[in-house]
């Protein structure tokens, strides 16, 4: 065996040559991927359930995605759009702001990476409002930077030892409308808020859905008191929930959306996309990053937006949900130990708990790794790491997710 076709081998070099904090869910080296299928260096198959965190929506190494990036990368890979402009990042901008929630005019900036989106969607808040308090809700994950770090709220490992935080962070209990009216009463002054900034599904938190109409609720706050509602769509959006974002699951057009992810399949970009007036008051190259709106990601970005018209992505990802959600109802009453069904469509989780109903990480972690032997990855998440998610791409077959269930439904018999 070659020396970089050893799991073991490579596991060692990285030990000795990558930082012990950028850890990884398994040692599994992957070669290659297609669909929903992830191959290691030694040629086992892996049914992929986490999609890259959200990444895959349509299929690792999609043909289209592949092609564009290719025809792009012969062309020119960087010019900096802040020097030479170009075709790919115009179009995507133009496409994006019309496929996002809201009947009015907007604007696109891009960047690089979901946390990037959320940091630069607070600054065009502060600066439009000339405001500097920031909303956020209880279970939320926004990123790992100084600021979207502040915004997380989960200490455990994304913010112990890295204090002290970005100030003028205010939270509130998520899906609860009179605990945020006392928050502008007895936590911040109204006057002084820039922006509530919420997922419309709560990811890395546990997969959490809002009550029906709180987000009305929400955002008719935010307008009686001239505070922008910004979505964090980066994990919820690009069709994950069944619908394109979302937050058209409620009908609410929030001031400013957050996009990555899966917007590119795999490309590194990311997108703030807002009211035109909003993101047009920022002054004159106050906005922008060498790397923002890379013209490898547009192209791939654009290939992802003709896959989704094409070949009826919203539909697959509707029937994946209605097929994840059917199974792990099933799983709920059968099992003791399967506390809840969260999420929305295919954005899909269940709670791992002991039997007095208390959340059971180690049970959580012990299925993952029955199922990463047998040949399926699933991730856990939530505040105490008891929910397993779902994350898998809409094109994975009938046959793929039988066989994922079976895998899934030895290990919670196994250890539940």
């Amino acid at each position: 065996m070659n020396k970089l076709d050893s799991n073991a081998t490579l596991q060692a070099l990285r030990n000795e040559s990558i930082a012990d904090a950028h850890c990884s869910s398994t040692q599994a080296y992957i070669k290659s991927a297609r669909g929903a299928i992830v191959t290691d260096v030694e040629g086992k198959e892996f049914i992929d359930f986490a999609g890259g965190i959200a990444v895959m929506n349509v299929g690792h190494s999609h043909p289209k995605v592949v092609k564009a990036i290719q025809e792009q990368a012969a062309d020119f890979t960087h010019t900096c759009f802040m020097v030479h402009p170009y075709a790919p990042a115009v179009t995507l901008a133009h496409r994006l702001a019309k496929l996002t929630p809201g009947d009015f005019d907007k604007k696109v900036l891009f960047l690089n990476s979901g946390a990037e989106a959320v940091e630069n969607a607070v600054k065009v808040a502060r600066y439009y409002t000339k405001r500097p308090g920031i909303i956020v809700f209880d279970n939320a994950y926004h990123g790992r930077t100084l600021l979207t770090m502040s915004m997380t709220a989960k200490v455990q490992p994304y913010k112990k030892g890295f204090g002290p935080f970005a100030p003028e962070i205010y939270r509130a209990p998520f899906g609860d409308i009179d605990a945020l009216k006392k928050l502008l009463i007895t936590g911040v002054d109204p006057s002084e808020v820039a922006a509530v900034v919420a997922e419309p599904v709560q990811g890395e938190g546990g997969f959490i859905a809002p009550p029906d109409g709180f987000f009305k609720e929400v955002a008719a706050l935010c307008k009686q008191h001239g505070i922008l509602f910004v979505a964090d769509e980066i994990q919820s959006g690009m069709g994950r929930t069944g619908k394109m974002f979302a937050m058209e699951h409620w009908g609410v057009e929030p001031d400013l959306v957050t996009v990555a992810k899966s917007l590119a399949a795999g490309m590194p970009l990311s997108a703030v996309v807002g009211k035109k007036e909003i993101m047009d008051s920022v002054h004159l190259a106050g906005l922008g990053g060498t790397y923002s709106a890379n013209p490898l990601a547009c192209a791939a970005a654009l290939a992802v937006l003709d896959i989704f018209e094409e070949e009826n992505m919203l539909e697959k990802s509707v029937i994946l949900g209605q097929k994840l959600q059917s199974q792990f109802g099933i799983w709920k009453e059968q099992f003791d130990g399967v506390g809840e069904v969260r999420g929305v469509g295919a954005m899909a989780g269940i709670t791992i708990v002991n039997a007095d109903g208390s959340p059971a990480p180690e049970k959580a972690k012990a299925l993952c790794a029955h199922c990463l032997e047998l040949g399926l990855v699933i991730l856990s998440c939530g505040i105490y790491g008891n929910v397993i998610r779902v994350l898998a791409p809409f094109v994975i077959t009938e046959e793929q997710l039988g066989r994922a269930f079976e895998i899934m439904e030895e290990g919670l018999k196994k250890i539940l």
